[in-house]
């Protein structure tokens, strides 16, 4: 069921253009007439793209009870693969060799021969992609949510998503972004009316020997993903100094903690990464020790509690990916409602949870009171505070 029960895991992509309107039936026949299974030649080489009905692998059914809920749409989009094992394809070519060299025992196939032998292997596995042999079935969930203007897809794979988008743009006539960590700044500092200041910053060095070089990041002027490693680093820091309370700007609070896993690496390239594994990560030595040598959180565990709700998640700090994510009521006594309106709801909330989350940081990071912030960090960085309140608990 996707997005609709379960944990969730999903990578945002803003809708900037829709020529479709409120759903409607409309939307249903346009699912139906790019439905999945229709495709049919050499799936070897191109995957077939369809939509599916959304409540399993071979769901080919659509409705408008069914499939739109409330301001949602949800559904799936299956890709039909021709996989070939490698071991089989190595034999194919051992074969195909064979062949090539049968009148001269015992030779060596010749450059000729092998570039032969390969593309006699690859018309193979054209052929069994045409029979329907070794095909693989695999299925995207995918919620469009007409209340934020948001597809929310049920992939983190490039090539993966890649695949879904096309397939709804050419579909639906929509044009869609990826939703970042570097587009959300971009759209907090034109609500706040601070382009200026965005435009101007550079990566945070943390370290009194930090060069603020980082190597994962492009150094396009227009990407500012990396504020998400400082984003995490930042509520690591205010968690453990302050309060693990933040007032957020719909005047809501939000508290939370890191939990379950953290992977930190070195924003130079020099000195490696760090996955841990642990009920609270942070605690460890290991976790103080790696940021103060320099390195940034890459990917976190958090568990954050608003609105009466807690969730559990895993959030990819620049491409604010969400992994594993677990809904539930912040108040085990309290029970949280399973209704299809409900759960898209919370799902919504969970994206906006983050982004107020994040808007408190940015709010921090683009003005004044950056410089005096960022030395309360670095003091942080380079005292023994950490180490020495892990040991003792």
């Amino acid at each position: 069921m996707g997005f609709l029960s379960g944990s969730v895991t999903f990578q945002r992509y803003r809708i900037t253009e829709d020529p479709t309107g409120e759903f409607d039936e409309g939307h249903l026949e346009i699912l139906k007439k790019h439905v999945c299974g229709k495709s049919s030649g050499n799936n070897y080489e191109t995957p077939g793209v369809g939509f599916s009905g959304g409540s399993h692998l071979l769901d080919t059914d659509f409705s408008f009870e069914k499939n739109v809920i409330g301001q949602a749409m949800h559904f799936g989009v299956r890709i039909d693969s021709c996989q070939i094992p490698s071991p089989i394809k190595r034999a194919w070519m051992h074969q195909a060799l064979a062949g090539v060299v049968a009148d001269n025992p015992g030779s060596k196939p010749t450059k000729a021969q092998r570039t032969e032998a390969k593309e006699a292997v690859e018309d193979r596995c054209a052929q069994e992609a045409e029979k329907g042999n070794f095909q693989k079935l695999s299925e995207v969930s995918v919620l469009w949510d007409a209340v934020a203007d948001t597809i929310y897809l049920g992939s983190t794979s490039e090539k993966t998503s890649e695949m879904v988008l096309g397939l709804l743009e050419r579909a639906f006539g929509i044009e869609v972004s990826k939703v970042t960590c570097g587009t959300i700044a971009g759209e907090i500092a034109e609500e706040l009316g601070l382009n200026a200041q965005l435009f101007s910053i550079a990566p945070t060095a943390f370290n009194a020997d930090a060069t603020g070089n980082v190597v994962w990041w492009n150094g396009m002027s227009e990407n500012y993903d990396y504020l998400g490693n400082e984003f995490l680093l930042w509520l690591w820091w205010h968690w453990e100094t302050n309060s693990n309370v933040i007032q957020l700007a719909d005047h809501s609070e939000v508290s939370g903690m890191f939990a379950r896993s953290l992977s930190l690496d070195c924003p130079e390239g020099e000195h490696g990464k760090d996955s841990i594994s642990s009920e609270s990560p942070v605690a460890l030595p290991e976790a103080a020790l790696a940021v103060k040598m320099g390195k940034l959180p890459r990917k976190a565990g958090l568990t954050l509690v608003r609105n009466d709700l807690q969730f559990d998640f895993a959030l990819q700090s620049e491409m604010f990916s969400v992994g594993s994510a677990r809904i539930r009521a912040a108040d085990e006594s309290a029970t949280v409602s399973h209704e299809l309106v409900d759960r898209v709801a919370h799902v919504r909330e969970l994206a906006d949870t983050i982004d107020y989350l994040f808007q408190a940081f940015c709010e921090k990071r683009l003005g004044q009171p950056w410089t005096s912030e960022l030395k309360k960090v670095q003091k942080w960085l380079g005292s023994e505070t950490p180490l020495r309140r892990q040991k003792a608990a």
